[in-house]
């Protein structure tokens, strides 16, 4: 399992890397057009934003399996260990039922997608809306990972 999550976790850098890359070259398009041409490309606002929302919801699993998301220590600090594991079990428990329903209902959002074209760029929408699926299985796959650790350390 170890390996699997090193792919995912792998796989998900390389999108946000590309997602990134992809969001400041088309950025940069706009500056220069802007400033050096009569007109600027209307497609690179719509680039920019597609490029933008991937590259969030490829970093959403590994940021969520790094622990880089804002969290309160309010409860924890009165909690002895095994009240911490406990908490962190029902919280993460409850975070990987929130993104598997979103990931459950994203795919109808997906399908609504086919029928609707992109203004500028003239893609399928569900090209875009995609993002949301991928974000939620990836943290759903990272909560239950650790899930699966908080339980060891219960036992």
């Amino acid at each position: 399992m170890k390996k699997a999550t090193r792919i995912i976790s792998r796989l998900l850098k390389i999108g946000t890397l590309l997602s990134t890359i992809a969001l400041v070259l088309s950025v940069l398009v706009q500056i220069y057009a802007r400033f050096f041409t009569d007109t600027a490309p209307s497609w690179t606002e719509e680039a920019s934003r597609l490029f933008f929302i991937y590259a969030i919801c490829f970093a959403a699993g590994p940021a969520y399996k790094q622990r880089y998301f804002v969290s309160l220590d309010l409860i924890t600090g009165r909690l002895n260990e095994k009240g911490n594991l406990w908490l962190e079990t029902f919280v993460t428990s409850l975070v990987f039922l929130l993104f598997l329903v979103v990931a459950i209902f994203s795919i109808s959002y997906i399908r609504l997608g086919h029928i609707e074209k992109s203004p500028s760029l003239g893609f399928n929408m569900s090209t875009g809306f995609a993002s949301i699926l991928l974000m939620s299985v990836s943290v759903c796959f990272f909560s239950f990972m650790n899930i699966s650790r908080l339980i060891k350390k219960l036992q």
